[in-house]
């Protein structure tokens, strides 16, 4: 049996020493818990286009224990993608997956591992509770629900990025190469037998979230667009609407007209209904643009990253 530890990494240079230091001790634990030589696991840390020292000190670390292997890009690719490239570069049959900030405790692999085991293909885990500000939690709170009431697949609420993969799970991702990725997504939409196990969540004490308002929106039409036509039927919907309001207002008018002759105030009305359905339509283009780009992104049949250098 071969550990697969997949860690995107991108501007964390205070937090990878420890995260080797942490997570060194639990994979060996696990090993010979398992009855496997201590060295059964490897950990890929895939920089994706960091500007600070993070690929130096992932080439340090390299240099001093061989089972760190180190994935860097020619540039920033998304968070996503790395997670991407660590499966390409995965050999294990047994992959973990996991953000290199230590909000979610290497430390809480073990009791994953145990439930892994007795026959599922993806364990997720579940906080228990979040030690971030109240901002941070409300926009991750909208962040799910939306992915949940329009993604069209079933996702578990409140997961984090730590969770445990089968082989034959991680081949079936590796299947999926459209570009418009959404990680998350593409696990619940393979389907295999999933569990959930409830594991803390630590507040960062080193580095800086990479996600902020505009990148959780942009993520979640991302997520939603990658994996639902429910935008498409809404701009449908919407168009309906906007037909039966101007049908009824225009029967009010003359309704007004013909039985109690008052006149129809034009200028108001007009321009108010002009930017009213102009806005509709412009919103209707802009969601038929954002399929027809991802239908010319996967067209053009680029890779999905290059890389930069390897550490195997």
């Amino acid at each position: 049996m071969l550990i697969s530890v997949v860690i995107p990494i991108y501007n964390e240079e205070e937090n990878i020493p420890e995260l080797h230091t942490r997570l060194s001790p639990v994979l060996e634990k696990l090993c010979t818990d398992s009855g496997q030589p201590r060295d059964c696991y490897e950990i890929i840390l895939v920089d994706d286009g960091s500007r600070d020292r993070s690929w130096n000190l992932i080439r340090e670390l390299h240099e001093r224990d061989k089972r760190v292997k180190g994935v860097t890009f020619s540039r920033n690719f998304g968070h996503h993608i790395a997670l991407t490239a660590g499966l390409d570069h995965a050999l294990g049959s047994v992959i973990v997956l996991m953000d290199g900030d230590l909000q979610d405790p290497p430390e809480e692999i073990p009791r994953m591992y145990e439930l892994f085991r007795t026959g599922y293909d993806l364990v997720y885990g579940i906080r228990q509770a979040r030690n971030d500000s109240l901002f941070k939690k409300l926009t991750s709170n909208i962040f799910w629900w939306i992915l949940r009431r329009f993604s069209g697949v079933a996702i578990p609420e409140g997961q984090t990025m730590l969770r445990i993969m089968s082989r034959r799970l991680v081949d079936a991702l590796k299947q999926m190469r459209e570009r418009a990725r959404f990680v998350h997504g593409m696990m619940a939409w393979v389907g295999f037998n999933v569990a959930t196990v409830e594991i803390k969540h630590a507040s960062r004490t080193k580095g800086k979230s990479k996600y902020n308002v505009p990148r959780m929106f942009a993520l979640a039409f991302h997520a939603i667009t990658s994996f639902s036509t429910v935008p498409l039927r809404l701009a449908t919907y919407a168009g309906l609407l906007c037909s039966c309001v101007s049908m009824f207002i225009g029967f009010y008018f003359i309704y007004q007209k013909i039985f109690h002759d008052i006149p129809v105030l034009g200028y108001a009305s007009i321009i108010v209904s002009i930017f009213f359905v102009g806005g509709v339509q412009l919103l209707i283009l802009g969601l038929f643009g954002e399929y027809l780009g991802r239908t010319y992104q996967e067209a053009q049949k680029r890779p999905l990253y290059i890389t930069k250098e390897t550490l195997l």
